[in-house]
């Protein structure tokens, strides 16, 4: 494979991966309930997507920042919303 279809294959996973987290963003920007989820599985995850983000800044990899980046932005978004309304 080449360098650009390797990197071709990340982007299309990170994707997935992130697309297939939007469904509970949604859910619970419809809602305003975060009972169902818990603080500790979302703050371990938000932090450990904020080092695949540094990780991917420090290789200069559009395939592990793009990703990363807007699942921060979503993890966070749900993590902020679980610290608000319980």
């Amino acid at each position: 494979m080449t360098e650009d279809a390797v990197e071709l294959l990340g982007l299309v996973a990170g994707l997935l991966t992130t697309a297939s987290f939007l469904p509970q963003v949604v859910k619970v920007l419809r809602e305003k309930n975060t009972a169902g989820i818990s603080l500790g599985m979302y703050a371990a995850f938000t932090v450990g997507v904020a080092l695949w983000l540094v990780y991917g800044l420090l290789l200069g990899r559009p395939a592990i920042i793009v990703p990363n980046l807007v699942t921060l932005l979503l993890a966070g978004l749900v993590l902020v919303l679980k610290l608000r309304h319980g």
